[in-house]
């Protein structure tokens, strides 16, 4: 089982977090210069690890050509597997939407120039959809950008627009597809082509049921795992195999 998408170095034992419930590989993402050196870091500590390199949506005031040019030296090292997260987020009331656009579209072109998957955060208020529609007008202008919808949140529009993009999108289903409220999340899970969906924790974040309202774990992946299985009619090795043929193929891991 791999874990596409968690904050390894956010957990306060991430040796002791790399094996749990028969985890074989994840995906650690560093989404700031700092993370990203970190990230980087526990990929060459560790061989089931591998890393991404990049700025989030929310740290943009992090944005300088230093900072760039850190995370470009990054985004060659042998064991960075795609750059982000990066996206756009509308959640909090002091977005700068012109600084995350221009992140965006850098770490878009840091993917192309270097062969690699970008990884998209896109977050709304409830009831808006701002982020997800600028992130389909970003798109428009790379389509042949392989991306990731990280934590993928059931978005009709956003859904149809990955799936024209064709193989260049994968979806990332985290643990808050297991909530009750989660309908257009489970829907998405339930009807999406089977090669593009991709498995992930974002741990420590959005714990799944039966550990939500815990610090989620990358080993946890395999509660969203089961549930999703059962929304498909598929047993949990029939996904898994799945799921993990896409996470390697998406980060051009090696073949397990």
């Amino acid at each position: 089982m791999i874990d596409s998408h968690t904050h390894l170095d956010y957990i306060d034992d991430p040796a002791g977090a790399r094996g749990e419930l028969g985890l074989s590989a994840m995906v650690c993402i560093g989404a700031s210069p700092e993370h990203a050196r970190n990230a980087v870091a526990l990929a060459e500590q560790f061989g089931d690890v591998f890393a991404t390199v990049g700025l989030h949506p929310t740290d943009t005031d992090e944005d300088s050509p230093e900072a760039r040019a850190q995370i470009e030296a990054l985004a060659a090292h042998p064991r960075v597997v795609g750059i982000g997260e990066s996206g756009l987020d509308d959640y909090w009331d002091d977005t700068k939407r012109a600084a995350q656009v221009s992140a965006f579209e850098w770490q878009l072109d840091l993917a192309r120039r270097g062969a690699k998957v970008l990884v998209i955060h896109t977050r709304d208020k409830a009831g808006q959809d701002s982020a997800h529609r600028g992130v389909m007008d970003v798109l428009r202008a790379w389509p042949d950008v392989p991306v990731i919808l990280h934590c993928f949140s059931g978005h009709a529009a956003l859904l149809r627009f990955g799936l024209e993009r064709g193989e260049h999108t994968y979806f990332g289903f985290a643990g808050n597809t297991t909530y009750k409220n989660a309908q257009e999340i489970q829907a998405a899970a339930r009807d999406l082509p089977l090669e593009r969906m991709l498995l992930e924790t974002d741990a420590p974040f959005l714990a799944p049921v039966p550990k939500r309202g815990k610090p989620n774990r990358p080993g946890y992946v395999r509660h969203t795992l089961e549930f999703i299985a059962a929304l498909r009619g598929l047993s949990p090795d029939e996904l898994e195999a799945a799921t993990d043929a896409n996470t390697r193929r998406a980060y051009g891991l090696p073949m397990g």
